[in-house]
């Protein structure tokens, strides 16, 4: 989730282009009322400034519910700072990734932190 649309259209693109299926949410109330409706990701990629809560309040609270407690998940943002890489890594974030990144590296990453997603056939 991302509270830009661009951001939201890109990622995603670069997702469906992959096999990868996708659900987006414009701000992190919405993701989590998503899950709590019964959406189970088997990856959360989320911004670390949204309007409300901010990325690692969001990781905060999906941790704290069943369906994602284990959940892969990455905080893409520009920001570079170790004291929030820290901060974003206790919230329960399995990465992080610095803005813009390029579609190689999300893959590359997406391979690491969550092999088992399922793919559909291109």
């Amino acid at each position: 989730m991302d509270d830009s649309p661009t951001i939201l259209s890109s990622m995603s693109g670069i997702l469906r282009s992959s096999g990868y299926e996708t659900k987006q949410a414009a701000d992190a109330e919405t993701a989590l009322a998503k899950v709590k409706a019964g959406l189970k990701p088997a990856l959360v990629i989320t911004d670390f400034h949204m309007p409300g809560m901010d990325g690692v309040q969001l990781i905060q609270e999906l941790r704290k519910l069943a369906p994602t407690r284990f959940t892969p998940m990455l905080v893409l943002t520009t920001e570079s700072q170790q004291e929030k890489r820290d901060g974003a890594r206790q919230a329960g974030a399995t990465g992080w990734l610095v803005k813009p990144v390029q579609a190689d590296k999300l893959l590359q990453v997406l391979t690491q932190v969550a092999p088992a997603i399922q793919r559909r056939a291109a």
